[in-house]
């Protein structure tokens, strides 16, 4: 075999193969009272890897994966990239019509389903002839666990280049038709080592995963102990109880968590929260949506003891920015400084890079970077430059230190009798407000002004919300023409599947 140019490639199944050698009998996953060592972990992805390739699939060919957080979510994955082939991942909440979609678009061949999800995709199964393996099978269906036991045990040590995809992640469609980002085995295998470096997930360390694995941040941090020799627990559901529970039991240390998780545990009042056993955790991090200073400053109060980081990325861009606890008092509201590996160049209208403190499209570049959107070069020119810059259209300010605050999306921004309206400016203030648990903040079509600003509230149980109280609040923090024209009162804000404020979804009723 000819030796690679450079070394090794990296592979995402590598860190899998690695530990099962090194510390075959430590524990690699838990998921309630099941467990899988790094042995088993190891030789269920062969056997996975084998039954998929005696399938006339041939390395580059898509699997499509329909499975919440439970034990074989890491060993589909790494099976998945054993045998090179490249995994779609499928939101269990999506409708058939979606999942049909993404399967077709990706040209999946096979699907990867937990039966619990199965009516999400019966039918494409049928229409194309998709070859199915499915956990927890009724009797007569494929079986998973049926099919591996009848594999081969070896590895087929299928080889790839490592900026071959790993995965294609289709975006959550806060926007449109979701596009598919290729995801590399260098970005992702990258993404692990510097997670691991940065919250502590590797060898001897155990985190929850909370955030669901068929998102792209979910996966990247539920799959990084596993790749670096760290233990895995499963939360199935989430419940900010059972998280809490769950760290208890299991001695958790670190955890990455997105905003509306804070607001929940927040939610279960101080008296619960103290009522667990939390001392073994160290680490909190957070991304996916803006984490407001009130409830950053919530998080601190709450876990003294632990060092809470605050991040920025996109599926697209991978982990852009990091905001380390030695800066949390320092620098609020800020994402922080780029992340290992990483370069930053903020621009203006006419893509000149613009003064310090002023407004400016972010770009990044780094080994974290997609590969491009898959079968889409015009969406990917749009977004990225010939020397190797990407932006997902965020407006950012960098300040003397360097480090950056996010200021809003582009096609957030809110343009009222011409001037900018960010609405996250406005979003920070009202969750200020002790009426509110979160706000969204939408520009509303306006005769007079071509937009005005609209806010939507989720008010905490015993607010009545009053209108000219909210008002009042903003107008001792904001300019007139920033303050809301219309409020509406919801008992939650639409949520996509990484937590982040589906915004096309915010109507008011007199636009409805």
């Amino acid at each position: 075999m000819p030796m690679h140019p450079s070394g090794a490639p990296l592979s995402i199944a590598n860190g899998v193969r690695e530990f099962a050698r090194a510390q075959p009998a430590d524990i690699a996953v838990i998921d309630g009272a099941r467990q899988l060592s790094y042995a088993d972990l190891a030789e269920r992805a062969r056997r996975l890897a084998n039954t998929l390739l005696s399938q006339d699939l041939a390395p580059g060919d898509r699997v499509g994966t329909l499975l919440g957080n439970r034990m074989e979510y890491p060993e589909v994955a790494c099976g998945i990239a054993m045998a090179g082939l490249v995994m779609v991942p499928l939101n269990p909440r999506m409708t058939p019509g979606e999942a049909r979609h993404i399967l077709e678009h990706s040209s999946a061949r096979a699907v990867i389903l937990d039966q619990a999800h199965a009516q999400v995709v019966t039918d494409i199964i049928r229409d194309h002839g998709l070859y199915a393996l499915s956990l927890d099978a009724p009797d007569g269906a494929p079986s998973y666990e049926e099919a591996l036991a009848a594999a081969p045990a070896t590895d087929p040590a299928i080889q790839f280049e490592e900026t071959s995809p790993f995965c294609i992640q289709y975006t959550s469609g806060t926007t449109g038709q979701p596009k598919g980002v290729l995801i590399s085995h260098r970005s992702r295998s990258l993404t692990f080592y510097c997670s691991a470096l940065e919250w502590g997930l590797a060898v001897g360390r155990r985190s929850v995963a909370v955030a669901p694995m068929y998102h792209g941040a979910g996966f990247a941090f539920g799959y990084a102990p596993v790749h670096t020799g760290g233990t895995v627990v499963m939360l199935r559901k989430w419940d900010p109880e059972e998280l809490l529970r769950l760290i208890q039991k299991e001695r958790a240390q670190t955890v990455f968590l997105i905003p509306t998780h804070a607001q929940m545990l927040r939610s279960l009042g101080r008296e619960v929260i103290e009522s667990y056993d939390l001392s073994s955790l160290d680490t909190l991090y957070f991304n996916a949506a803006a984490l407001p200073w009130e409830l950053k400053q919530w998080v601190m109060q709450t876990f003294p003891g632990v060092g809470v980081h605050e991040l920025y990325g996109s599926t697209e861009g991978g982990i852009v920015t990091n905001l380390r606890p030695a800066d949390m008092h320092r620098k609020p509201g800020s994402v922080g400084q780029p992340w290992f590996m990483t370069e930053v160049r903020v621009v203006g209208p006419d893509g000149e890079p613009v003064a310090t403190g002023e407004p400016g499209v972010l770009y990044s570049r780094s080994p974290f970077l997609m590969n491009g959107y898959h079968e889409n070069p015009e969406a990917t020119a749009e977004c990225t430059t010939e020397d190797g810059f990407l932006t997902c259209g965020d407006v950012v300010r960098v300040d003397e230190d360097g480090y950056i605050t996010i200021v809003d999306r582009v096609k957030d921004m809110i343009i009222s009798g011409g001037v900018n309206v960010y609405p996250r400016e406005i979003e920070e203030v009202l969750a200020t407000h002790p009426d509110v648990v979160e706000a969204a903040v939408v520009g509303q079509p306006s005769e007079q002004w071509g937009q005005q600003v609209a806010a939507f509230i989720v008010l905490r149980p015993s607010a009545t919300g009053d209108v000219t109280a909210l008002d009042a609040h903003c107008r001792e923090h904001l300019a007139g023409f920033k303050i809301p024209r219309t409020w509406e009162f919801l008992p939650s804000l639409p949520r996509n599947a990484g937590g982040k404020v589906v915004k096309r979804d915010l109507v008011t009723k007199e636009n409805a």
